[in-house]
């Protein structure tokens, strides 16, 4: 399989670097981590108007671009590079995969358009206090009541929980698990911005008190997918992680050009170099798992599950030695508030354990190719 991306989407990567350069420079980064909502709702809405971000994974019919996940991979890829603070990930991937997904035409008509402009943010609520990814760990109940449902209990860990105008909550039923559409603003909903380490991507608690919600339809049981919708966020997210860790290679190998010690940079140095290379070795083997990862979504390839928590492992281990490194490259300057290297530690951390972490993905990945190799046999 090539793992190249066409001229188009190597396009698409280069003006989306070139817009983020402008609006979300290192000194807006720090703006808006400091504000209550943590993004500019008004660069959301131009990030959907004048470039269409939001919306390239989502059907023409619907008001998108009608792209797919290796455009949306390469935008994450960039937001990665820039520490966008901006609800991309739970709105134009989670949110959005969500409802292509489903089997909900009128969720589709009525939601996607104003998530493919900006003018919706979205989110998907599954996590709860045991931070679970998996059916086991969805406590939060539904019930119905006179011909609608009501949703009692609580979720953590929610992304952009606090702002996002849809909520999309995983809930378990008397028939198992279900994904139900909830207003940002319903009555008895109660949201609450959770402190994190990554100043720059927000979560929140939202707690439910017979919240009243619409049902998403769904192919059979909803955890099918809630399934499906993990395994292309994480792609989507090991394409971020390769972004961030792309960056802080950068910015060592652009330190060690201009650090100098002894009469000479500390780039020419042969520890340096090694682990300057022992880094870029990293980075580059991260990004073909993503891409790879990209491409069996973009073919909807059935070894998906088991390549998304590969390169969700993968990028996960690359990013977090890549901005280690950052800052032992950087030397003392690193380890300060001024300096952004620990803004791209933190972020690295935080998403090593979004969607899982990679021991999980290590087992999960064992157990599917697992289940591919018993299948295979029983098929024989």
């Amino acid at each position: 399989m090539d793992f190249a991306f066409s001229e188009e989407q190597e396009e698409l990567g280069r003006t989306v670097r070139a817009f983020l350069a402008d609006t979300s420079p290192e000194t807006e980064t720090r703006r808006l981590m400091e504000t209550p909502e943590g993004f500019d709702r008004a660069l959301w809405l131009r990030m959907g108007t004048e470039l269409g971000l939001q919306g390239l994974a989502v059907p023409e019919e619907y008001g998108g671009a009608g792209c797919g996940p290796v455009e949306v991979g390469v935008v994450m890829e960039e937001m990665g590079r820039a520490l966008v603070c901006a609800p991309f990930l739970s709105s134009a991937v989670l949110a959005t995969t969500t409802l292509l997904r489903c089997a909900d035409e009128d969720a589709r008509k009525r939601l996607l358009p104003g998530l493919a402009s900006g003018e919706l943010v979205g989110t998907l609520a599954l996590t709860e206090d045991s931070a679970r990814w998996d059916a086991a760990g969805v406590r939060l109940t539904a019930r119905e009541s006179q011909g609608s449902w009501l949703l009692t209990g609580h979720k953590m860990f929610v992304l952009d929980g606090a702002t996002a105008d849809v909520v999309l909550t995983v809930a378990r039923t008397a028939d198992g698990i279900g994904v139900f559409c909830v207003e940002g603003d319903a009555a008895g909903l109660t949201r609450a911005p959770l402190p994190t380490m990554d100043p720059t991507r927000r979560q929140a608690r939202l707690d439910y008190q017979d919240v009243p919600a619409t049902r998403l339809r769904t192919h059979g049981d909803g955890w099918d997918l809630v399934s499906e919708v993990l395994d292309r966020a994480a792609v989507s997210l090991a394409a971020e992680q390769v972004g961030v860790a792309s960056r802080a290679l950068d910015m060592a190998v652009e330190y060690a050009k201009l650090r100098h010690q002894f009469g000479r940079p500390i780039g020419s140095f042969q520890a340096v170099k090694h682990l300057l290379a022992d880094v870029l070795l990293e980075v580059e083997s991260a990004r073909a798992a993503a891409n790879y990862a990209l491409l069996a979504s973009e073919n909807e390839d059935p070894e998906l599950p088991a390549v998304a928590s590969l390169a969700k492992a993968f990028c996960s281990d690359a990013c977090v030695q890549a901005t280690q490194e950052n800052i032992q490259v950087h030397g003392g300057i690193g380890f300060t508030w001024e300096h952004p290297a620990h803004l791209y530690l933190k972020r690295a951390k935080t998403s090593q354990l979004l969607f899982g972490d990679p021991a999980y993905h290590r087992e999960l990945l064992a157990r599917r190719i697992g289940m591919e190799m018993q299948k295979d046999k029983g098929a024989a």
